[in-house]
This record gives C-alpha cells, structure tokens and sequence, in this order.
C-alpha cells in the first residue's frame, strides 16, 4: 500500500451522482451544482447534503427550509459543470443555461424540466447544520420523466473528472 494524501479522499467516496440543488431566495429561483449528498433512510426517503454557508443556495434553503433535487442525465454534463462555476449572485443561471421551470407540488421552489428527476425536499432535522453545513433532507414528492425510462448519469471524481454509469448488473439480493 502506498498512502494518500487526506485532501485527495473524497475523490475515493464520492457516493452518487451529480445534481442540481435547486433553491429560491426571496422569490428569485436559484441553482447549484452538488456532488456531497447521500441517502440516510428509505421510508420516508432522507438524504443528506454538504452546502457551503458561502453559497447563495446556503442561506435561501436555510431560510425557507426547502429546495428540489434535480438528477441530470449526462447530455447535461457540460451545462451542469458551468452552473456550478458560476454565483447565483451574479448571474440568473434558468435564464443562462435555458432551464426550463415546472411547477412543484409540495414546496415554493421549481422543479427542473431538463432533469429526468426531480425530488421536492423540505429540512428535516438541522441539528447538523451549524457544525457541518449538513443538511438532512425529507423527500415530500418525486417526480419523473416518464419519456425517459433510463438515463445516465455521472459522478464527480474530483479536480475537473468525471465518470459516466458503465454497465448495469442485477445481482439477486438476500434481504427479506
């Protein structure tokens, strides 16, 4: 074994894809891209999510305790990785990057069309969220395009790579 320098680990354990973490901060609908999320519970769904307190999308879903997780397919990477190079305080990323708004049902905070899934999440616990900036998250209604039964996505592996789903296997699980 040779070791690893500490700064290089979350490449190793980067758990799922890269979404869009969609918030709204005084009526003004914002977007940012995210890579630090994990599932916590099934039912109800939980994840959880890093949010750096410098970002605008910090303080907008801190204040309204909601937001939309939007999943994009990989024909979305390059605009993906843009939104995420840019300041919501200094730009209209919808308008930027021609994202197209959808109504929500259960949060003031829209949904985004060009994501194959979209998830409406309101904060569940913030015990977290002072000492962390880790947000845990209920999902309160899912949403999918039904045009689009598969799609890939891709997972951030640190310092500008990325890797695409490869293959899909079934393995016969054992849990009751």
């Amino acid at each position: 074994m040779q070791e690893i320098a500490l700064e290089d680990v979350y490449q190793l354990m980067e758990p799922g894809p890269v979404v869009l973490l969609i918030t709204c901060n005084e009526g003004q609908p914002n977007v940012m891209t995210m890579s630090w999320h994990m599932m916590v519970d099934f039912v109800p769904p939980l994840a959880a999510c890093v949010v750096s307190r410098r970002n605008l999308s910090f303080t907008a879903l801190r204040q309204s305790g909601q937001c939309v997780i939007g999943i994009p397919g990989v024909e979305l990477a390059q605009k993906v990785v843009d939104i995420g190079n840019c300041s919501g305080r200094d730009v209209d990323k919808f308008a930027r990057y021609g994202l197209t708004p959808s109504a929500p049902k259960k949060v003031a905070v829209p949904l985004i069309k060009e994501c194959f899934v979209n998830l409406e999440c309101k904060i569940k616990d913030p015990r977290l969220i002072e000492d962390y900036d880790l947000l845990v998250l209920e999902v309160v209604a899912a949403w999918r395009d039904p045009e689009r039964k598969t799609c890939k996505t891709f997972h951030h592996q640190g310092y500008g790579s990325f890797v695409v789903d490869g293959q899909a296997i079934s393995l016969a699980s054992r849990m009751p």
